[in-house]
């Protein structure tokens, strides 16, 4: 399939028995998990039960399934206990990853805080985040996915060409991909509403970090306008981008199989219309 459209399902209650009910009810390609408490630094063990009954359900169904690592993450931080438990953190949810057949986990790419030199924050980067890039060495282990966000505060990777002094902090590793927020970069100030803002913008993605790396798409309207570095999402076709937008991403080369995964609002029927009106723009 040259784009399977899917969603971040619910995982409270059992990995399968919740986030693959969830992914029928949305008529899902693909999901998105997470393995931990996003918002939180703990790093529970999961249940085998569930990662089996999970990785049957998504072979039967043919779902892809991806990994969405803790948001406390920064590896850019000043706060060596901040680094520390961000390698742990991020370690685990690799490993948990590995457990349940996902492709990749994707990780926001952080900021340089404490005032300090992007420089500096990417030395850092480069001396914390390598090392776990050398652990996958197996044939099933994920990709590690950056995701740059929408440019808030000292962010050290929101507009696409930011990707190019990460991915040298990282030395291009072969694990290393893309995971592109359309309301982040939207927001970032990537205008993906004028005509020909898509391809100007996957073209650039393409130049900066070479084919192939894009492995993943939140595809999400943005509730706020062009350049506004606000991390608001909106329903497909609700938001400053609009609907059509979508259908270029999807005829664009560099997205060729690559999923499409909704963060938006709206409840569960929210969710269903969106993941019908991307499969309908997809033609």
């Amino acid at each position: 399939m040259r784009n399977p459209v899917g969603g971040h399902v619910p995982v409270a209650g059992g990995l399968a028995t919740t986030g693959l009910d969830y992914a029928r009810q949305l008529g899902a390609e693909a999901v998105q998990v997470f393995v931990a408490n996003p918002r939180g630094w703990a790093t529970p063990p999961g249940s085998p039960a569930q990662d089996e009954a999970f990785l049957a359900g998504c072979a039967e169904a043919g779902l892809s399934a991806w990994v969405h690592a803790p948001y406390l993450i920064n590896f850019g931080s000043h706060s060596e206990a901040t680094a520390e438990r961000s390698v742990e953190s991020m370690r685990h949810s690799l490993r948990r990853a590995r457990e349940i057949g996902a492709r990749g986990v994707v990780v926001h790419t952080g900021s340089a805080t404490g005032g300090r030199a992007r420089s500096v924050a990417l030395a850092q980067v480069h001396e914390l985040v390598l090392p776990l890039l050398d652990e996958l060495t197996r044939d099933d282990d994920p990709s590690l996915l950056l995701e740059p966000t929408a440019g808030q505060g000292a962010s050290l990777c929101s507009r696409v060409e930011d990707l190019g002094p990460y991915f040298a902090a990282l030395e291009s590793h072969p694990r290393l991909g893309v995971c592109l927020d359309t309301c982040h970069v939207h927001a970032a100030g990537h205008d993906l509403a004028e005509p020909e803002g898509v391809a100007k913008t996957l073209d650039l993605l393409v130049t900066t970090v070479g084919a192939g790396r894009l492995r993943l798409i939140h595809a999400n309207d943005s509730k706020e306008a062009v350049g506004s570095h606000k991390d608001r999402h909106a329903n497909i076709g609700a938001g400053h981008i609009g609907a059509d937008p979508f259908g270029e991403l999807m005829r664009h080369p560099a997205t060729e199989g690559v999923p499409l995964i909704i963060e938006t609002p709206g409840g569960t029927a929210g969710h269903i219309a969106d993941v019908e009106r991307l499969k309908s723009l997809r033609g």
